[in-house]
């Protein structure tokens, strides 16, 4: 019996949005519990209780409660998907390079785009100029494990695409172009024939484009 699959989360976030997509992939129904992080939601008592960190997203497997979303990839993988799946192999080296690429999500190219573009989101101005050069710097990079192959991890989809193409997808929501990478464009151009809930994760991007047109209106 599948258990009870809570995802604490804000669809509009890239974490969030990566998390959908690997439980699609998986044919895991996620109940998902929406925490408006924008008006203080995950300050709340009761999802302190559940995450004293208080991040989203953060998943509650029939109330085991973990958080960073990377981590929730990994578990939800591990724990349903098929022994020795594709998407996060069982060999060493291939689990190593796939971990690399999530940890580069997380600490370089997520980060960079954190920095630059987020403030947008609460001031209706992007970061600092010295913060999208660090977002060219890591798309540079991304570009370079791109070369001559499909996927960033290796000759197959896995759980490191999915979510470094949720991470990517982001830029949708701002004009940044992607053509000067053309290793990354051909992967980012890809994923609608790879990636499940692909659909899903535009949706969830045109809905962020219509809240940031509506902060810009306030703003000005």
């Amino acid at each position: 019996k599948m258990s009870q699959l809570d995802l604490y989360n804000m669809p509009m976030a890239p974490a969030s949005r990566a998390i959908q997509m690997v439980a699609k992939a998986l044919g895991v129904e996620l109940n998902s519990k929406f925490i408006n992080t924008m008006e203080g939601d995950q300050l709340k008592p009761e999802f302190v209780k559940i995450n004293p960190q208080h991040t989203i997203p953060t998943l509650v497997d029939n109330g085991f409660a973990i958080w960073e979303s990377r981590a929730i990839a990994v578990y939800l993988i591990e724990k349903y998907g098929k022994p020795d799946s594709s998407l996060y192999p069982k060999d060493p080296q291939k689990r190593a390079l796939i971990n690399q690429r999530l940890y580069f999500d997380m600490g370089t190219l997520y980060d960079a785009l954190a920095k630059y573009f987020f403030p947008i989101f609460r001031t209706g101005k992007p970061g600092d100029p010295e913060n999208l050069e660090k977002v060219n710097t890591a798309f540079g990079f991304l570009n370079t494990f791109l070369e001559g192959q499909e996927f960033v991890a290796g000759s197959q989809l896995t759980v490191a695409d999915i979510v470094l193409l949720a991470t990517v997808s982001t830029t949708e929501m701002f004009s940044y172009d992607l053509s000067k990478y053309p290793n990354v464009e051909k992967w980012y151009k890809n994923a609608p024939k790879v990636v499940a809930g692909w659909e899903d994760n535009l949706q969830s991007l045109n809905e962020a484009k219509k809240f940031l047109a509506a902060k810009a209106a306030e703003n000005k």
